[in-house]
C-alpha cells in the first residue's frame, strides 16, 4: 500500500492536499461496504502534519457536511453531548461507543467477582468496572514531565470492538510537549485505523484539534503541531462524482474563496447548538455544557 506524507501550515490545506493525493496515488482497493457497482476505493496509508492547526482560516468550503452538523460533532467529542445516546440498551440500534465515552470514561472490566454479599468493591464501586478518565491522566502526567512519551489516551476496547458491526476508526491520541525556540507548545498526533478522507477526517481533525486545546488549555501552553495518521485513509468509489467536483473547485479558484474562517462559520455553529439544546432527551448537564459553548461564540466572534 501507498505510504503518503502530507505537510501544511492549516487545517483547509492539509484537507486539499491530502484529497489531490490520495486521488492521483492512492491504490486501488475494494472494501467491505462496497455494492457491487462501485468502483474500487482509493486508498493509503497517510501522515498529514498541520504546523498550525488554529491558524485561520480553519475551515474547507468543501466539506460534505453543514456546517451546523460540524459543531454538533464537535461538541459530541468534546464535551460527550451525545452520550445519551448508549443509555437505552434494549434498542438495537443503540450507539456501543462514543469518542468522548473513550477518552474521557474508559471503562475496563474489573474483576470483583470474590466480593462477598452487599459489600462495595473497592475498586469499581460494584460496578464491575473501573472508569478511567484517560484525558485527566495524560494532563496530570504532562504537568510531572511534559515531554513525557506515555501521555496517550486509546480508544479501543478489544472484549467489545472485536464483535462489533462499527468498530472505533479512532485509536488514540499522543500528546508532548515541545521547545520551539524557547515557546513551549503541546503538539498531539493521533492516529486512526480507517479514515474516510472526504466525509470524516476534516470534521474528525477539527474536533481532535478541540481535545488539544483542552488539553493544552489545562497544562497552561499554546497549542502545538497536530499529526494525523491513518493506517487506511481511502475515498469511496461510490462517491468518486463528488470529489471529481471538489479537485475542479481546488484546481479553478482561488484559496481564499475555498476557506472560511471561524467568524464566518459562528453563525451556523450557533444553529447548530440550538439544535442540540432542542434535543429532549439530552440530560441538562449536556445541555448546560452547550449553552456555554453557545456563549462563548456569541461574546468571541459576533
Amino acid at each position: 500500500m501507498k505510504s503518503i506524507h502530507i505537510a501544511a501550515e492549516t487545517l483547509p490545506e492539509a484537507f486539499e492536499k491530502a484529497l489531490v493525493e490520495c486521488w492521483n496515488h492512492g491504490d486501488e482497493i475494494k472494501t467491505q461496504y462496497d455494492r457491487s457497482d462501485d468502483l474500487p476505493s482509493k486508498d493509503c496509508t497517510m501522515m498529514i502534519c498541520v504546523a498550525d492547526p488554529l491558524k485561520e482560516p480553519k475551515f474547507s468550503r468543501i466539506l460534505p457536511m453543514g456546517l451546523d452538523d460540524l459543531e454538533k460533532y464537535f461538541l459530541e467529542v468534546t464535551e460527550g453531548v451525545h452520550d445519551y445516546y448508549m443509555d437505552d440498551v434494549t434498542n438495537p440500534n443503540r450507539w456501543h461507543y462514543t469518542y468522548y465515552s473513550r477518552l474521557f470514561k474508559y471503562k475496563v472490566p474489573c474483576n470483583c467477582f470474590s466480593v462477598a454479599g452487599d459489600q462495595l468493591c473497592p475498586r469499581c464501586g460494584s460496578k464491575f468496572y473501573i472508569e478511567i478518565n484517560q484525558i485527566a491522566k495524560c494532563i496530570e502526567m504532562l504537568k510531572q514531565c511534559g515531554h513525557t512519551r506515555r501521555a496517550q489516551a486509546i480508544t479501543w476496547c478489544p472484549w467489545i470492538d472485536m464483535d462489533i458491526a462499527d468498530p472505533p476508526c479512532l485509536q488514540s491520541l499522543s500528546f508532548r510537549v515541545q521547545n520551539y525556540s524557547g515557546a513551549f507548545k503541546l503538539n498531539m498526533i493521533v492516529r486512526f485505523r480507517s479514515n474516510d478522507l472526504y466525509k470524516a477526517y476534516p470534521s474528525n481533525a477539527i474536533a481532535l484539534v478541540g481535545i488539544q486545546e483542552i488539553v493544552a488549555k489545562a497544562i497552561g501552553l499554546p497549542v502545538g503541531s497536530y499529526t494525523h495518521i491513518s493506517d487506511s485513509m481511502h475515498l469511496y468509489g461510490s462517491y468518486f462524482k463528488e470529489i471529481e467536483g471538489c479537485l475542479n473547485t481546488i484546481k479553478h479558484r482561488r484559496f481564499e474563496d475555498r476557506v472560511w474562517t471561524t467568524k464566518e462559520c459562528v453563525p451556523f455553529f450557533i444553529e447548530g447548538c440550538n439544535q442540540l439544546l432542542n434535543e429532549t432527551n439530552m440530560p441538562n448537564d449536556k445541555k448546560n455544557l452547550v449553552v456555554a459553548r453557545r456563549t462563548y461564540l456569541e461574546n468571541n466572534f459576533l
